[in-house]
């Protein structure tokens, strides 16, 4: 057929096609389709791809693109990525969408990192050490020896690990070596605190005493107390010690001078713990910024303000049965917001602006699990067998970790947790170094600590 006669025609045809019903115009292209052959079929598919198939990723702009992203999950988008170059660069560059995924994880988000295809990344190694974490993968098992006979007493800082044992010795050993960098002479040790410089032990000869790492010698001693010294706390600002202990009462030292400026009554059990710590909220008792010092026996809590003016009276004193049927577990976790406490009940917190108890965390679960740390995101707990991590968010215990046959202290100083800044949001950086530290019966220190990523 000429091409003028060929063109009239289709004219006629493509007229009476488009008079045709929908249901027509199929039975039509069904027809020709079945008259094609193997070039008109190839020819067809080729045109239908491009007419059908658009890729609509490409196409729109990209706030709009991100926009649609929004609604799918991480899962879906991963998969998505797999479609194409394009749409993998597209997926990858959609910051809030990684950043959002990460925070649903209880990872740290930190706003100044502007490279957006590093959240994507940031994300992937979220999900991995969220498994590790929920298939009781994430942590390892190292020991320390060293001492000759029982550890009482364990402090950590800045990955430094301070032992105080029955041996009549300190040591202090850098967990990620495992090496012992200073061992010092001593008392028996039942409560220890350090610095760069100096070691603070309180001792069961009842006496708190302060050494010089560098040298070995003691360089204060102090005397008063009837009963051993369970838990020591200070504060080089205020030239300040403060020491609880086994004769009901707490005492405030000072610290370079060794003399006692204050004995603090009230307790009618064993002080098994002091914490000096800055109050960072506002109220009628105390503003930002002023020093408290927490002392806690077996049943209460009390709140002390500490500062310039050393005569002070008790503030407040919580507890979580007014019978005193139910006892605390013996540690405790104040950050300047909040106090933190478990007990056979629960996990309690209090706000210390009013002293409420802002919520206790029951689940059959937590019944006598002793409180490790606590943060924004997560809480360290253990009992005999395990270490368990606490999603705060959903207040539902998500991992956990079997520990040896250990000697579990009543006063809570053989055994401790190291590294805290992960409960506050995992960042992908701060998942490293020691995760809990504990006495073992054969006088060594059982470690456990996060395993390097995958």
């Amino acid at each position: 057929m000429e091409r003028k006669d060929f063109e009239t025609w289709l004219d006629n045809i493509s007229v009476t096609f488009l008079s045709l019903t929908d249901l027509q115009k199929n039975e039509t292209l069904d027809h020709l389709i079945s008259l094609s052959g193997a070039v008109q079929l190839r020819h067809l598919s080729n045109n239908l791809e491009t007419l059908l198939k658009r890729d609509f990723l490409k196409l729109l702009p990209l706030e709009l693109s991100f926009y649609l992203l929004k609604w799918l999950d991480p899962q879906t988008l991963l998969t998505c990525c797999l479609v194409s170059k394009q749409w993998n660069k597209v997926i990858s560059a959609c910051t809030e969408v990684w950043q959002t995924a990460c925070k649903n994880l209880g990872w740290q988000i930190d706003d100044s990192v502007q490279d957006a295809l590093h959240w994507k990344k940031v994300y992937l190694k979220a999900i991995l050490r969220m498994k590790q974490l929920e298939d009781h993968e994430a942590f390892e098992t190292s020991s320390l020896i060293g001492h000759s006979a029982r550890v009482y007493a364990l402090y950590y800082k800045d990955g430094l690990l301070c032992t105080g044992s029955d041996d009549l010795s300190a040591k202090l050993w850098d967990v990620s070596t495992g090496q012992c960098v200073y061992g010092i002479q001593t008392h028996t040790c039942a409560a220890v605190k350090f610095d760069e410089q100096k070691l603070v032990t309180g001792s069961f000869d009842n006496t708190v005493a302060c050494w010089e790492w560098s040298s070995g010698a003691r360089t204060q001693h102090f005397r008063g107390h009837t009963g051993a010294v369970f838990s020591v706390d200070y504060n080089d600002e205020l030239d300040i010690l403060v020491s609880g202990s086994a004769d009901f009462t707490v005492k405030v030292w000072a610290l370079s001078a060794g003399t006692c400026l204050n004995t603090l009554t009230g307790h009618t059990e064993w002080v098994t713990k002091v914490v000096l710590q800055k109050c960072k909220v506002k109220s009628l008792l105390h503003s930002p910024g002023d020093y408290i010092l927490l002392s806690a026996d077996k049943y209460e809590i009390k709140i002390w303000p500490i500062g310039r003016e050393i005569n002070c009276k008790c503030l407040k004193t919580l507890s979580v049965s007014e019978d005193r049927s139910i006892c605390l577990q013996p540690r405790l976790h104040f950050d300047g917001k909040y106090i933190v406490c478990s007990s056979a009940l629960g996990l309690y917190q209090w706000d210390f602006a009013s002293y409420d108890i802002l919520r206790v965390i029951r689940t059959p679960e937590m019944a006598n699990l002793a409180l490790l740390g606590f943060g924004d995101v997560f809480a360290l707990l253990f009992d005999n067998r395990y270490l368990y991590i606490l999603d705060l968010r959903t207040e539902s215990l998500m991992s956990r970790w079997p520990l040896p046959e250990y000697r579990k202290s009543k006063r809570g100083s053989s055994f401790l947790a190291g590294e805290a800044s992960w409960l506050n949001g995992l960042d992908g950086h701060n998942d490293t170094g020691l995760v809990f530290a504990t006495s073992m019966p054969d006088h060594s220190i059982h470690l456990v600590l996060w395993k390097e990523h995958g």
